[in-house]
């Protein structure tokens, strides 16, 4: 199975009018092919040869990637991404916790490893003109969400830091690698 693990960072912020994930620009996204099991990134410039490995993956992996980089990247990408079957592990934590928990807090407590910064800091470097910054920033959050990924896989559950107490949520981890249609239309012609 081929599993690409990915993350986004903006170039802008939303607010202004801007309220929805598609109101954004894409400053870097950031991956990790298990076929090859090696990082890489893309600026916009070099979407086009992203598409090719997204067509091309069995299964997305992302945190918070429903809600926000898929429909990001969808801005981009000339078909419908959404049809590439994935695993949103904020959106599996929220369905039993029926809240979001931070992509840091859960990295501390099942990893015990921190996230490089936060996306204000990322957006100013982007701005500022420091794109190796910005990159390994984002390649640090795909490393981190495939390593939770693996460890839900492996466990069954996560943990998370929150008001000085190790919390663990159990995670139904059995249909995440179940064959699914992709519906994708290739339409690239890749």
């Amino acid at each position: 199975m081929r599993v690409i693990t990915f993350d986004i960072e903006t170039a802008n912020w939303l607010g202004n009018g801007r309220s929805e994930p598609a109101h954004l620009d894409i400053a870097l996204v950031g991956i990790h092919d298990s076929s090859t099991n090696l990082f890489d990134s893309f600026l916009t410039a070099d979407l086009s040869r992203l598409w090719k490995i997204l067509e091309e993956a069995d299964l997305l992996v992302g945190y918070n990637s429903d809600h926000f980089d898929i429909p990001l990247l969808n801005k981009y990408y000339p078909g419908e991404l959404a049809r590439i079957p994935s695993v949103d592990l904020m959106a599996e934590i929220y369905k039993v916790l029926g809240r979001r928990i931070r992509l840091d807090a859960v990295a501390d407590g099942t990893l015990g490893k921190k996230k490089s910064g936060h996306g204000g800091q990322s957006l100013v470097w982007w701005r500022n003109g420091e794109v190796e910054k910005v990159r390994k920033y984002c390649l640090k959050d795909v490393e981190l969400t495939k390593d939770l990924y693996e460890y839900a896989l492996k466990n069954g559950h996560l943990k998370y830091r929150e008001l000085g107490g190790l919390h663990e949520v159990k995670l139904d981890t059995s249909k995440w690698h179940a064959p699914k249609a992709s519906g994708m239309t290739y339409t690239l012609g890749f």
